[in-house]
C-alpha cells in the first residue's frame, strides 16, 4: 500500500519518472523556463526548489546531491554560482508554475515552471560569447583586409547545398 507516499506517479515506472524529472531539472537550469503538463510541473516544482535550497548551502555534501540530480559538473556550477546567490535573502518559493492553455491534442493542462526572480537572473546572466576570429585583430605590422579580400567565398544558398547531396562526384579527377 501506498501510504504516506506524497510523489505523484505521472502514469511511469520509477526509473523513468525520475529520469523525466532531472531531464526538466537541467533544462530548467539552461534555460531558466520549462514548458510541460501542469502534474509534471508541480512535481518538478519541489525538486527545483530543493536544488536552490542546496545551492544556497554551498557545502561538498549539497553539491554532490546537485550532482546526483543534474549529472553535469558545469550545471551544478551554474546553479551554485549564478543561481543560488541570487535568493539568498529570499526563504522559500524559489519557482513559480504558470498555467496555459489546455494542449490540443489530449486536452493537458499545460504550464511554465520558472524561477519567481527570473528578472534578477537574466540580469546576472553572462554575456553571449563572440567567435575567437571576431576578437584576433590583426598584427600591427598589416593593415586591415580589404572587404573583397575578406570574402572570398561566397556563402552557398539553401538550393546550393541541397544540389550538392544529390550530384555525383566524377571519379578519377
Amino acid at each position: 500500500m501506498r501510504h504516506g507516499k506524497r510523489n505523484q506517479r505521472l502514469s511511469k515506472p520509477t526509473d523513468q519518472r525520475e529520469a523525466l524529472i532531472h531531464g526538466m531539472m537541467q533544462g530548467l537550469i539552461i534555460h531558466r523556463r520549462v514548458k510541460t503538463t501542469y502534474a509534471r510541473a508541480k512535481e518538478a516544482q519541489r525538486l527545483a526548489d530543493r536544488l536552490v535550497t542546496w545551492g544556497k548551502e554551498g557545502s561538498v555534501h549539497s553539491r554532490r546531491l546537485a550532482f546526483r540530480i543534474l549529472q553535469n559538473r558545469t550545471l551544478v556550477k551554474h546553479l551554485f554560482a549564478d543561481i543560488a546567490p541570487v535568493f539568498v535573502d529570499v526563504q522559500g518559493g524559489y519557482t513559480r508554475v504558470t498555467r496555459l492553455n489546455f494542449r490540443r491534442g489530449d486536452g493537458a493542462q499545460e504550464a511554465v515552471l520558472t524561477f519567481s526572480l527570473d528578472a534578477a537572473l537574466h540580469q546576472t546572466a553572462p554575456a553571449p560569447k563572440t567567435s575567437a576570429a571576431a576578437v584576433v585583430a590583426p598584427a600591427a605590422g598589416q593593415a586591415p583586409a580589404s572587404p573583397a579580400e575578406q570574402e572570398t567565398e561566397k556563402p552557398k544558398g539553401f538550393l546550393e547545398g541541397l544540389r550538392g547531396l544529390w550530384t555525383r562526384k566524377k571519379k578519377g579527377l
